[in-house]
């Protein structure tokens, strides 16, 4: 369970693990949330488009279904073209029991049940261009820009393999992806297990003491200054004082927190996603 990436975090997270991206036009703004809320999510939803050539119908949707139709489309040749953000009409109804073993990271899914959770307001959404009859095969670029898009999104939330799910474990309407989950969880696990997350793990609250000292201290203030919370009168330095407690507040109510949770302590929410690039 988390909030979203912003849109710029987002695209930031898959080029990072190395996805290829082409963004189309309006993507960061393009999405379906005047239906309501996008948001908490619980992890990414995988689907094919039974068709080709299908970055139009992604994009606009039907008269029926209006688009946007997922976040991005996987096209042949590994490519993700990025259609919108926020609420998309990817996922429609599923299974509470589903939902509930993704938000507990269970490795075992259960049969979908009945539909009666909105899955659109949950999950990352993406379709894999594939016409989904056993007989168009997924080419090694698409499936391995699939894995990394995958990894990208459960590296920024610190989410495991299991927060990855198809939309035929979902709910018992559709048959998409037409490869295998299981398998593909098993690439973004070990993708996950072979590079280490490029940013430094929270340390904890209690490590934010006045006087503490190191690079991580110099990092978390050079990432403030460069998300325009620096409230430093020379700069980030080693040691974690005043001028930190403000310049980590600001990013606190960046982010839309108020009150004490605005304190210029760092929690765990907060801290990843500043994303401290590693000291060490």
């Amino acid at each position: 369970m988390a909030n979203p990436l912003s849109a710029d975090a987002f695209v930031r997270a898959l080029r990072d693990e190395g996805v290829v991206v082409r963004e189309h036009a309006d993507w960061r703004t393009h999405n379906r949330n005047h239906k309501g809320p996008w948001g908490p999510v619980h992890g990414v939803m995988l689907h094919h488009t039974a068709g080709t050539d299908s970055l139009r119908l992604c994009l606009d949707g039907t008269a029926a279904l209006p688009g946007p139709l997922c976040i991005g489309l996987v096209t042949k040749d590994g490519t993700v073209h990025l259609v919108g953000y926020g609420r998309t009409n990817h996922a429609g109804a599923g299974s509470s029991a589903v939902l509930a073993a993704v938000r507990a990271e269970r490795t075992q899914l259960p049969a979908p049940g009945p539909d009666a959770v909105d899955g659109n307001s949950c999950f990352y959404g993406f379709e894999i261009e594939n016409l989904g009859t056993g007989r168009d095969p997924y080419q090694p670029a698409q499936l391995a820009a699939v894995e990394g898009l995958s990894a990208a999104l459960c590296r920024a939330h610190s989410w495991s393999a299991a927060s990855v799910i198809g939309h035929k474990e979902w709910t018992r309407r559709k048959i998409d992806p037409s490869f295998s989950m299981p398998g593909m969880r098993a690439r973004v696990e070990a993708r996950l297990r072979l590079r280490p997350a490029p940013y430094e793990p929270f340390p904890g609250a209690a490590y934010f003491v006045p006087g503490r000292r190191g690079a991580l201290i110099t990092a978390v203030g050079e990432r403030l200054v460069a998300e325009g919370c620096g409230r430093y009168a020379v700069g980030p330095g080693p040691v974690w004082g005043e001028a930190d407690v403000r310049s980590y507040a600001a990013w606190q109510r960046k982010l839309g927190y108020t009150g004490a949770a605005a304190d210029g302590v760092p929690g765990r929410a907060s801290w990843d996603r500043l994303r401290v690039p590693r000291t060490s």
